[in-house]
């Protein structure tokens, strides 16, 4: 079954938990053309809790007649206020913007999504997540136009694990402080993941004149095939145009406890690792250990370059090491314990059944695909979606 849905939001408050939402067939945005009502977003869950969307449908966010729009665009799924989430099993294409993107949000696990976009697609994030905590996201195939994940300011406790990733432009934590925003991210893990023919791999992004932090930060398990920046810190960002940045300004979000570990692949570049730090706020406790990063067009396993400013750190059994970090064991304490932290990180489950407690409330079939609804409050949202749709 498919369906051309126009803008839907779906709001609470909703405290009625499990709320359980099936989806089985296809679900289609309309065009630029026909878009009608809200451009912020397409599809729009708010202040539910307990909500839990899964099955084998698609979202087709029909977004190429979006994507040389000079002016806003939507996200196909935002999710805002939405405690105890869980999203699984669904295929996301071709948002006008980014595909999901995770707001307000305590307790989410999102987990095997298929999202795709076109390379050229601009800004066509995977996933978003911004001021939530306690998030995993597991197993998930993204391509896309920009990042794959990416995490913003207000974000803590973030587990990502078995992605694979491209293309698109890497895992990005960031950017954080533009236009002198106060942006805090901490506790991140990272791990077990591929990155493939990506712009970046593992980044971490700031613009300068910003202020607060990012910390504690694990990067582990990353396998690289023909990376463009493998493993990046850039304190210049400027919206992609880091190069013609100033360290000018008085302040910049602190960058440290930073562990990047057992990284094995192939770089396209020449350069495998680049840090590039804040004289005034540079970046402290950056940790590099177990890794081999190789040029991809050498052919014969010649070693990747490193680059570094304003960095300070250590590295052991590194390739490339870097003259900025010391070659040493001692200072790996608090590095061994970030990485430790990580490797037994548990998934954050929603406080939720996984499993529908009751029979459904209403069941529609049509054509061998059924659409099964278990909650009050989503049939009265879908009979009037039908009957507004039947009215026009």
């Amino acid at each position: 079954m498919t369906f051309m849905l126009q803008p839907l939001k779906f709001q609470g408050s909703c405290k009625s938990t499990p709320v359980f939402v099936q989806m089985l067939g296809k679900l289609v945005a309309p065009s630029k053309g026909n878009w009608k009502g809200d451009k912020d977003q397409w599809i729009l869950f708010t202040d539910i809790e307990g909500l839990v969307i899964e099955g084998d449908g698609e979202i087709n966010g029909q977004g190429s007649s979006w994507w040389e729009h000079k002016g806003s665009r939507p996200t196909a799924l935002k999710f805002r206020s939405c405690n105890n989430l869980r999203l699984s099993g669904l295929t996301h294409l071709d948002s006008p913007m980014a595909h999901i993107h995770i707001s307000e949000c305590n307790y989410v696990t999102i987990s095997s999504l298929r999202i795709n976009a076109p390379e050229s697609s601009p800004n066509t994030d995977g996933i978003d997540v911004g001021a939530s905590s306690n998030v995993v996201i597991q197993d998930c195939i993204i391509a896309t136009g920009d990042d794959c994940i990416a995490i913003n300011s207000g974000t803590s406790n973030i587990h990502i694990s078995g992605i694979d990733c491209g293309p698109g432009h890497g895992i990005s934590i960031g950017s954080l402080g533009k236009d002198g925003e106060t942006a805090t991210v901490e506790n991140v893990c990272v791990q077990n993941c591929n990155f493939r023919g990506t712009m970046n791999g593992a980044r971490i992004k700031t613009w300068q004149g910003g202020s607060g932090y990012a910390r504690m930060i694990t990067f582990n398990g990353i396998t690289l095939d023909n990376v463009e920046n493998p493993i990046i810190i850039d304190q210049f960002y400027n919206g992609g145009d880091s190069d013609n940045a100033k360290d000018r300004k008085s302040s910049a979000v602190e960058v440290s406890k930073v562990v990047f570990s057992n990284f094995i692949g192939t770089s396209k570049s020449e350069y495998g690792v680049d840090f590039r730090c804040s004289e005034r706020v540079p970046c402290t406790e950056i940790f590099l250990r177990d890794m081999k990063i190789e040029t991809a067009s050498s052919g014969s396993g010649q070693v990747a370059q490193g680059q570094c400013l304003n960095v300070r750190g250590a590295s052991t059994i590194a390739v490339p090491g870097l003259e900025c970090l010391e070659l040493s064991t001692d200072m790996f304490s608090s590095a061994q314990l970030l990485e430790q932290t990580c490797m037994s990180a548990q998934s954050v489950q929603p406080r939720t059944t996984t499993q529908p407690m009751q029979d459904p409330i209403w069941v529609f079939q049509s054509r061998g695909k059924q659409l099964r609804v278990y909650n009050i409050a989503i049939l009265v949202s879908f009979i009037s979606l039908v009957t507004y749709i039947l009215a026009r």
